[in-house]
């Protein structure tokens, strides 16, 4: 299998490391920098690599009359315009302030960008690009992020695999040659039983040279299985939805993890980083100590005299391994000793006519 290998931020990942987490605070913030900043906070301390926003103005990303696509039993809102001009009140000065605040505290900042005002504004300030899975098609938008030459994470979302390849192709021709593929449902929230994990895998194999990460929109189970099982099937890559507070009404919080959760997961994919291990048989130092005490020697089965012949009835493989392994049975069988041998003595090369 190739090592693929992608530096976001200050993290190096690829089919064989932990994943960069990306915790989506996206418009959890409710228009309040402190409340932003709160959130990036507890992000930091439940141990995400880099927290992620939504940069956009509600006049150039939907229409008037947009129809929702959300679950309008959690978000009561059912235009698109109205829902995206209740939490688009930041504005660029806001977005600078927040990636000072991130530089400051050590975690990566990003944002998704929707028009390329946002991309030329965000090139400054993030160490790779997200598309949202619904800009999959969306050329233009594409075209500009690719021009500034930095990684690209790619959400696939409601995809096909053609419009991934070409995705995929507008990247390469302007400019952009790393990308990660993140499995997705566009679905807000994703039922269980639609999570369909299983594309993690297919999109390694259709696409071996990329890595494959995964946005989640199911909810959070208190064990963290849909992500711990993302990441075991090798996800590398994983952004949810992120707040303080589950409970709270509207907007992305209802499918989102907080900080205890965030941490449950960084705790189990560390144990399982720590159990898996290398691909490779080696000796742990650990196993020495086995190795030479639960490992034969072979032993005198009964007393052999001087000038004895060794066979199947006077010897035998017994513990410790100090001394000639079994390994060597066939060279010892039929050999003249030199010497009288009591019971149970481990057999030494010195005692064997050459």
């Amino acid at each position: 299998m190739k090592l693929n290998k992608i530096k976001l931020g200050k993290k190096v990942i690829s089919n064989a490391s932990t994943p960069y987490f990306i915790a989506e605070i996206g418009v959890n913030h409710e228009n309040s920098l402190s409340r932003a900043k709160k959130l990036i906070l507890l992000a930091k301390k439940g141990g995400a690599d880099g927290v992620k926003f939504q940069t956009y103005k509600a006049e150039t990303l939907a229409s008037k009359k947009s129809p929702s696509y959300w679950d309008t039993k959690q978000i009561k809102i059912r235009s698109q315009f109205e829902l995206f001009k209740k939490f688009d009140h930041f504005n660029f000065e806001d977005y600078k302030t927040l990636a000072l605040f991130c530089k400051k505290n050590k975690i990566d900042f990003l944002s998704t960008p929707f028009d390329t005002d946002s991309v030329n504004f965000l090139n400054k300030f993030v160490p790779f690009f997200k598309i949202a899975s619904a800009d999959i098609t969306n050329f233009p938008l594409i075209r500009c992020i690719a021009r500034k030459k930095k990684p690209v994470v790619l959400s696939t979302g409601a995809s096909n695999i053609n419009e991934i390849k070409a995705a995929i192709f507008e990247l390469n021709k302007y400019g952009c040659k790393k990308i990660v593929l993140l499995h997705c449902i566009l679905n807000y929230p994703t039922k269980y039983n639609n999570a369909n994990l299983n594309m993690i895998n297919y999109l390694k194999n259709i696409f071996p040279d990329k890595l494959i990460g995964f946005s989640d929109h199911t909810y959070p189970d208190d064990e963290m299985r849909v992500l711990v099982t993302a990441y075991t099937k090798g996800a590398r890559v994983i952004e949810k939805h992120f707040t303080d507070n589950k409970k709270l009404k509207g907007n992305d919080h209802f499918h989102s993890l907080d900080c205890n959760d965030l941490s449950t997961f960084i705790k189990k994919v560390n144990f399982i980083n720590t159990i898996e291990g290398k691909p490779e048989r080696i000796v742990l130092e650990s196993e020495k100590i086995s190795r030479k005490n639960a490992r034969r020697s072979v032993y005198t089965k009964k007393k052999i005299k001087k000038g004895e012949i060794l066979n199947e009835q006077n010897i035998i493989p017994k513990r410790p391994g100090n001394g000639i392994s079994p390994i060597y049975w066939d060279k010892l069988i039929g050999k003249k000793v030199i010497k009288n041998l009591e019971e149970d003595v481990e057999i030494k090369w010195e005692h064997i006519k050459k």
